[in-house]
């Protein structure tokens, strides 16, 4: 059974074979790290731009670098470029642009993803985006993680919500496929609300999301609250249950990127059962038969 729109097999149908993101570095900061929205950015986050090539070299260089990381899996493949760490359209246009033409050259890259904020994308970024999307299809990530305001005040995010519908549906305006971010088990939030935000993502037409579990990593002020016993952290058996929630309030066509968080193994506190992979893996897919898990099975327009 097919419980859920699963990015892998999306990806390889689209575009007739397996398909790898190559995360890669724009070397961009944030407006919530360079004074204009804050210093200390998102509650959540370390500022390490953990998963990302480093930004000092080219993007072929960076590219390169990715499929090693492969190794085996990267021969006879295709790829999306990925720009992962920070956001990824603060700055200038012509610096930015350039970045990207030359991470979609390459013949084996068939599309763009781009990490950024929707409070980033004013006139000439989303020009720049229709320029890139006539020679491939571009992705555009976005971090709402909560629409509720109290806790995205909290979090530090930045933006009210209706900035992220409105981002939404600009980018759809110019074929740009839009890619949300949740997190599931943010302070103060009773599940109800949790499923509120993936109804919410359906509702505004999103085209893919991906589901976060809370991660509280070292270098943080998530990590000091915590600390200081603020931060009540998700069982395994609770998040898969808050999952399934989700997935059954999300529209069918929506393409699933992440079930879970990969928070670096070297920086994180809580929760540790998140550090086994395959062990959570396993255990979402057995649960997930085991409950009969429909994507979209509650999902009303």
């Amino acid at each position: 059974m097919e419980h859920y729109t699963a990015l892998s097999p999306y990806l390889k149908q689209r575009f007739g074979c397996k398909v790898y993101k190559l995360s890669l570095s724009a070397g961009c900061t944030c407006p919530n790290r360079d004074g204009t929205l804050g210093s200390r950015g998102c509650i959540f986050c370390s500022g390490s731009g953990e998963f990302a090539a480093s930004g000092a070299a080219s993007i072929p260089e960076q590219l390169e670098q990715a499929k090693l990381i492969l190794g085996k899996k990267a021969q006879s493949s295709r790829f999306i470029a990925y720009f992962q760490d920070f956001t990824n359209t603060y700055g200038e246009v012509s610096r930015l642009e350039l970045l990207f033409l030359q991470a979609i050259a390459p013949d084996d890259v068939v599309a763009l993803s781009i990490a950024t904020r929707p409070d980033c994308l004013p006139e000439d970024i989303l020009r720049m985006f229709s320029r890139l999307r006539e020679k491939k299809p571009v992705f555009v990530e976005l971090g709402l993680q909560t629409m509720h305001e109290a806790t995205a005040d909290y979090i530090r995010r930045g933006y009210p919500t209706p900035v992220f519908d409105a981002a939404v549906q600009t980018l759809h305006a110019r074929s740009i496929e839009v890619v949300a971010h949740m997190i599931l088990g943010l302070p103060g939030e009773t599940p109800e609300m949790i499923v509120q935000t993936a109804r919410h993502l359906g509702q505004v037409g999103v085209d893919g999301v991906k589901l976060h579990l809370l991660h509280v990593l070292h270098g943080t002020d998530l990590a000091q609250a915590y600390e200081k016993g603020l931060v009540p952290i998700l069982s395994m058996d609770e998040y898969i249950t808050l999952l399934e929630r989700c997935l059954a309030v999300l529209p069918p066509r929506v393409v699933i990127h992440r079930l879970t968080g990969d928070g670096a193994k070297r920086d994180l506190i809580a929760p540790l059962w998140s550090a086994d992979k395959k062990r959570v893996l396993n255990e979402i897919r057995r649960r997930f038969d085991a409950d009969g898990v429909i994507q979209g099975s509650g999902w009303k327009p």
